[in-house]
């Protein structure tokens, strides 16, 4: 339980990071950090609140989590669907002249959280199997 309590806040602290920069500075983000085209800021902001609700909903399972443990199936589908989704953007979405090294920086971090989310699962699931 100790690896998956500690990755969720670990990821929860980075969604919550993230999303805070995300909704005070959209567009220096998006344009001069990560190098993509402009975009409507309405829609970063509208993602970054969400971040942090998700940050909130990791922290609240990772304190209940030798009760509620399987709930992490959701983070980590979370995980591998985003990680697939910026995979997929780097090879065949990046508008000319778009940087794509976030994209696979996305990708990785994502996919590493998974992998890491769906082991903490299984040393979960044997300390406290389903009855």
């Amino acid at each position: 339980m100790t690896l998956l309590r500690r990755l969720l806040k670990a990821q929860a602290a980075l969604w919550t990071l993230c999303s805070v920069v995300a909704l005070i500075a959209p567009g220096w983000v998006v344009d001069d950090l990560l190098g993509q085209l402009p975009v409507d800021v309405v829609w970063i902001r509208t993602a970054a609140m969400m971040g942090i609700v998700l940050a909130l909903l990791m922290v609240l399972v990772a304190q209940r989590i030798e009760d509620v443990w399987w709930w992490s199936w959701a983070f980590a589908a979370l995980d591998a669907g985003t990680a697939t989704v910026f995979a997929a953007h780097a090879v065949f979405g990046p508008p000319e002249g778009a940087a794509v090294w976030p994209w696979w920086s996305l990708a990785a971090v994502n996919g590493a959280f998974g992998a890491g989310v769906l082991v903490g699962m299984g040393r979960a699931g044997q300390e406290k199997p389903f009855s």
